[in-house]
């Protein structure tokens, strides 16, 4: 899911990449990547949320670089990764095997992983798959793939950003209300432009705008914004191509790997109860809620966590 680039003064100043290209995947699909920070250093992937956003040199600044070799990628029809938009042989098993092809290229033996609501759910996923090539997870805004966390996304925000849901439907029929997510996914997924850039704005608008302790509108260009919602309504119309309470059932795969959750005490785009249910099925993770934040991986207090969580690691 989308973040918010309001950096807090905890985070290390940005230098350039030093290396980028593209890893040609299956299908017709090329992945963009980045390495950053010290080629020697300490491997550590960095996993974008959405499905579909990307990311940014923003990210960059969580990690120290001259301890941390940080690789990151934008995942199949997201960023710069090519055909952009694209939800034919995008799903996430594929994103998997993405990420294990992508260590094999950069020949990594081992990382840590490091993802925010979405990029924790594959973070999980991977180390489920690859348990071997796991080093430790920093996880934030948990998001575990469920009908649950799909539905409170679509329908229960209105509880607490009501401003901000009235506007998400408000091209939204009546008729329609019951079955959000396919009306969307039907105008991102049609013919006509218009329609898929109308509908790209509000869904990412709506995301965006609740992402933060204190509602702010956001609003974002359709081209800008039409990755992360029709990747995203494609992942929310197969359930993210995830079994009910998969990573929860293989939780013990990992268990014994050290994780540190992160997760704000008001974020209601991935809601604390997730992360709480997460953290008591793993042995291996400890979690710290913090009160004063939102979702978003930029706010003060969030960034903080996270930074102390990677200077553990150091």
């Amino acid at each position: 899911m989308l973040n918010i680039k309001n950096k807090s003064n905890f985070f290390f100043d940005c230098l350039p990449s030093y290396d980028s290209s593209f890893l040609s995947v299956s299908n017709g699909h090329a992945l963009y990547y980045e390495q950053y920070g010290n080629p020697n250093g300490i491997p550590i992937l960095f996993l974008h949320g959405g499905p579909g956003a990307g990311f940014s040199n923003s990210h960059k600044g969580f990690f120290d670089p001259n301890i941390f070799r940080v690789i990151f990628f934008d995942q199949r029809g997201s960023g710069k990764s090519t055909p952009y938009a694209e939800t034919n042989y995008n799903n996430t098993q594929l994103l998997i095997s993405d990420i294990e092809n992508l260590r094999i290229f950069l020949k990594i033996d081992k990382w840590y992983l490091f993802g925010g609501s979405w990029g924790s759910t594959l973070a999980l996923l991977y180390g489920i798959d690859f348990p071997s090539r796991c080093l430790g997870f920093i996880l934030r805004g948990i998001f575990l793939g469920s009908k649950v966390e799909i539905d409170w996304f679509l329908y229960d925000i209105k509880k607490f950003f009501p401003e901000a849901h009235k506007k998400f439907l408000s091209n939204v029929p009546q008729n329609c209300r019951n079955n959000i997510l396919e009306w969307f996914y039907d105008k991102l997924h049609s013919i006509n432009r218009s329609q898929n850039l109308m509908a790209a704005s509000t869904w990412a608008e709506y995301e965006n705008s609740c992402s933060s302790l204190h509602y702010v509108s956001r609003p974002i260009s359709g081209e800008q914004a039409l990755a992360i919602s029709k990747i995203e309504t494609h992942y929310f119309m197969n359930n993210c191509f995830i079994d009910d309470d998969y990573i929860i059932k293989n939780i013990d795969k990992i268990s014994n790997i050290k994780s540190v959750i992160v997760q704000g005490r008001h974020d209601v785009i991935c809601p604390p109860f997730t992360a709480l249910k997460l953290a008591d099925s793993w042995d291996g993770a400890t979690i710290e809620i913090v009160d004063d934040a939102g979702h978003s991986g930029f706010e003060t207090n969030i960034s903080k966590k996270l930074i102390n969580a990677l200077n553990m690691i150091k």
